[in-house]
């Protein structure tokens, strides 16, 4: 249903998305995942024909995005982020004229705005203007709009974006029950929306696709590197220095568990699993280095540190092509 083949684009001197290529088939629920400036955000304007590629090709429903921009508008319906809407209007007429753009008429324009506002639990507030809403109902007026015309794709940017824990539930109920009739795209930065509402992820880092499966097989990759919660604290007590200190132990990964005090600094390292004893060797390379160790556990392989670990290895990989294509003779 949506095929991206090697497609680059880019501003200017500016390469926002490096040579990306996915397939997602008809029925899908994908989710979008990735920091910002990853490319996500141009990756799915080039779907929706908003930019074209610089090279390669983006195709929905075997049609070209750019050559055939009309007709793929015709199969999407698209919630971008900024959620655009005019105040003014009566939400069940703003729906209406949202179903005029997409060529419905007469019977089958009231049908599909009956249906959106059922859909998106928008019965009591059809005859308020929009911009009396509060953010929850505005964002559902969003959704509602994209879904009017019954498009094959849905392309949904934060569609959980301000709204209370009941609604969210009750969006992630409508995704499953959209699943199967229509293929989806979620982009989102909530880790945990994506892992419930989605059978597969993509998660971006600097213009690339980093990792592409569903959260199981992805989990199940990061299990084969062990993982442990450590505390540590450097002899001069500075949490930063234990930080970079305990970087540089071979076969270990750090990242900053965002917690420290006292001096104590907690890390999520990991280990090769080939190692015979990952708790000795981690212990053993702490006391080299002069750290004191609080406490050393073993952690769960979950989806936020494998992002984390996939984000910064694209960063540390960025910066070394960086640094090797300095000119010599120039400062580091």
């Amino acid at each position: 249903m949506i095929e991206v083949d090697h497609a680059h684009k880019s501003f200017g001197k500016v390469h926002a998305v490096r040579g990306v290529s996915f397939s997602v088939p008809k029925g899908s629920v994908v989710g979008v995942l990735g920091p910002n400036g990853a490319g996500k955000s141009t990756t799915i304007r080039m779907i929706t024909g908003t930019v074209p590629p610089t090279r390669g090709s983006v195709r929905v429903d075997g049609l070209d995005s750019i050559d055939q921009s009309l007709k793929v508008r015709r199969r999407l319906g698209y919630l971008p982020e900024s959620n655009p809407l005019y105040p003014e209007m009566r939400v069940a007429d703003f729906l209406a004229f949202r179903a005029r753009l997409f060529g419905l008429s007469g019977k089958a324009r009231k049908a599909g705005v009956d249906r959106a506002i059922s859909r998106c639990w928008l019965d009591d507030v059809r005859s308020r203007r929009v911009g009396q809403l509060s953010k929850g109902y505005r964002q559902r007026v969003g959704l509602a709009a994209a879904m009017l015309h019954d498009p094959p794709v849905l392309i949904l940017d934060e569609p959980t974006s301000g709204l209370d824990p009941a609604q969210i539930a009750e969006t992630r109920q409508l995704i499953r029950e959209l699943a199967g009739d229509h293929t989806m795209l979620i982009v989102s930065h909530i880790l945990p929306e994506v892992e419930k509402s989605c059978d597969r992820l993509l998660i971006f880092a600097r213009g690339r696709i980093q990792a592409d499966g569903s959260a199981d097989d992805l989990l199940r990759d990061l299990a084969q590197r062990q993982g442990f919660a450590v505390e540590v604290k450097a002899a001069n007590g500075a949490p930063k220095t234990s930080m970079q200190a305990i970087a540089h132990i071979e076969q270990v990964e750090s990242d900053p568990n965002g917690r420290s005090g006292d001096g104590w600094h907690a890390l999520r390292v990991i280990v090769d699993k080939a190692a015979a004893d990952p708790g000795a060797v981690i212990g053993g390379a702490c006391r080299e280095l002069g750290l004191t160790v609080r406490s050393l556990r073993p952690a769960t392989a979950t989806l936020e540190a494998l992002y984390i670990r996939l984000v910064e290895q694209a960063d540390k990989a960025t910066a070394k092509v960086s640094e090797q294509r300095k000119p010599e003779g120039e400062a580091a």
